[in-house]
């Protein structure tokens, strides 16, 4: 008896939709519109790229790019387009799969530069300033994501950091405020102000803490009632205390590096700056070593693992959590002081603009780790950076538009370039002894 025939299947292979996929579909997509915008300029429009740095007062110019606009556009828009399509298919081969994994990450580098010249078309940018100011837009982000790796690490989700630095700016500037007024001097005052919005974070935390921790409320919510609560708060203060009288106040001075600031083109540009700014590298190397080179660090990320584990071996797992929510809100709370003490000198209504959450976005895009936070920080301050030289040049689109850059960044790197992020096991979760 012979076997039954199948009858073939008649129903096409689907197409596989992955990241990669998506990536590629979206680098023709921003092919094809850089290639037609190319072809609006004038042939001969040239930007200039120049690498500048202030000594002494004076600003020479220590080389110089001239790139030909249009053409180089043209290229670029290309080169997209080619290495999108390359990578919409799977190859079985190693070396097409290769080239084309090349491809992708040399448009994943020329991304920024084209972005620059093309925002700079015909005109003459300084790349020295756009990296100095990258880096100092993403203080407050860096810290803040610092102090979300602290907070998560242990288990507990820590969705408060912008109003724990809302708060921190705002009693950081009202100390400033009052004690200016003194016979204190005035770097007494502002080191006093800037522990004061330390210390403003960390009792929020332990506002956080007691909440989530002792009281095993849902994490999320203790989170939201502290952002919205410091709205209110922060609201309340400036309207009763600083708008009745002169509410302007100096910022944080600049000190120099010794020796690095001296180093050409970017010796004045990033090591002669401001306290906090340079306390952003110090956190770094701090929540590095101490997360992955101590035994607090491994003690910390045993309890956001698997606390129950942690527990049979002997660590308090509540009372680690404590420790670590309290960090967390003091780094933030240096992170707020970034606001109304170095950037600005003056406090003002929500004056974080979601910064807190932006942080949060970082560390999500680093995962969980202190150098890709960092690198996370830098990308958004760079966008940000970005938004600012868009309007400084005129770019046609309305402003509000252009103060969107930083978001719609936030929103797309979340959406799908991160892959695949896995958090602690065990965050959120309230931990109760057996």
């Amino acid at each position: 008896m012979s076997a039954a025939i199948k009858p073939k299947s008649t129903r096409r292979p689907s197409v596989k939709v992955t990241r990669k996929r998506i990536i590629a579909f979206l680098l023709i997509l921003l092919g094809v519109f850089i290639f037609i915008e190319a072809g609006t300029l004038d042939s001969e429009l040239i930007t200039t790229l120049t690498f500048e740095s202030t000594s002494r007062g004076e600003v020479p110019t220590v080389g110089n790019i001239p790139v030909s606009t249009s053409p180089y556009l043209l290229v670029i828009g290309i080169l997209f387009i080619v290495s999108g399509g390359l990578n919409l298919f799977e190859f079985s081969e190693a070396r097409p799969r290769r080239i084309s994994l090349a491809l992708l990450v040399l448009c994943g580098l020329l991304f920024i530069p084209t972005v620059i010249i093309a925002a700079a078309a015909g005109n003459e940018t300084n790349l020295t300033t756009i990296v100095a100011e990258s880096l100092r837009l993403a203080t407050p982000l860096a810290i803040g994501a610092f102090a979300g790796i602290w907070c998560e690490r242990a288990g507990v989700v820590n969705i408060a950091i912008e109003g724990m630095m809302l708060f921190a700016a705002c009693f950081g500037f009202t100390t400033l405020f009052f004690l200016r007024g003194t016979a204190l001097p005035l770097e007494t005052a502002q080191l006093l102000a800037v522990i004061i919005a330390v210390l403003a974070g960390g009792l929020i935390a332990l506002l956080h803490g007691w909440l989530s921790i002792t009281f095993r409320t849902d994490q999320i919510v203790s989170g939201t009632v502290i952002n919205i609560l410091a709205v209110g708060v922060t609201s309340f203060v400036r309207r009763e205390y600083l708008l009745s009288t002169e509410a302007g106040a100096a910022k944080l001075g600049n000190f120099a590096i010794p020796i690095l600031s001296d180093l050409p083109v970017i010796g004045e540009a990033i090591f002669t700056n401001q306290p906090i700014f340079f306390l952003m590298f110090v956190m770094l190397a701090v929540t590095h070593i101490v997360m992955f080179y101590t035994r607090w660090g491994l003690r910390t990320r045993a309890v956001g693992e698997h606390p129950h584990a942690a527990d049979t071996l002997g660590i308090n797992v509540n009372r680690t959590r404590w420790i670590n929510v309290c960090l967390s809100g003091m780094i933030a709370g240096l992170a707020g002081a970034w606001f109304s003490l170095e950037a600005t000198g003056s406090f003002n209504d929500g004056m974080t603009r979601g910064a807190g959450f932006i942080a949060l976005a970082a560390m999500i895009f680093g995962k969980w780790t202190p150098i890709g936070a960092f690198g996370a920080a830098l990308l958004f301050g760079f966008s940000d950076s970005l938004g600012i030289r868009l309007q400084m040049v005129g770019v046609g689109f309305p402003v509000q538009f252009l103060q969107m850059v930083p978001y719609a960044v936030t929103l797309v790197v979340l959406a799908g370039f991160i892959g695949r992020a896995s958090p602690p096991k065990a965050v959120g979760q309230p931990y109760v002894k057996e």
